[in-house]
């Protein structure tokens, strides 16, 4: 298992935004900013973290809107998590996610092999009237009590 960290700088982001025809405006460098510090982060958690480091003053359903247009456009991935809020990740290499559904957090997993075993084996099968766009692995966990009981790492 190799730890990469593929997040992208600020000149790999705009050429990131160039590419998809859109505008490096100061709202996505500042958002790309807090997403960098956060990696996995709702739209609330970066615009707070913009607030306190005075990054910029943007409302959270500007930060969601521009988080939503980044992951459409490939630059981040979002998913839904189980308390029904939309996490941005601004990672966009192949990894797998653990999930802990009881302080609704992410955490990556790099692990090649297991990731290519797995996108192998989906691209063989046949799914009548579908074809694969992509693959999004994620495991769901929650704490030990052990581990709970520590104080959460």
């Amino acid at each position: 298992m190799i730890k990469h960290n593929t997040m992208l700088t600020e000149q790999e982001f705009r050429q990131a935004l160039k590419a998809c025809s859109l505008k490096a405006t100061p709202q996505r460098l500042a958002v790309h900013a807090a997403m960098l510090a956060l990696e996995h982060a709702g739209a609330d958690s970066v615009a707070a973290w913009l607030a306190e480091h005075g990054a910029a003053s943007v409302t959270v359903a500007s930060v969601y809107n521009t988080l939503s247009r980044l992951a459409k456009a490939g630059i981040y991935r979002s998913r839904m998590s189980a308390d029904a809020k939309m996490y941005f990740d601004a990672n966009p290499s192949k990894h797998i996610h653990f999930y802990d559904s009881v302080n609704h957090t992410y955490r990556n997993l790099y692990d090649e092999e297991l990731y290519a075993l797995v996108e192998e084996r989906l691209k063989r099968r046949r799914l009548k009237g579908y074809k694969i766009d992509g693959i999004d692995l994620q495991v769901v966990c929650h704490p030990t009590r052990r581990k709970a009981a520590a104080g959460r790492d």
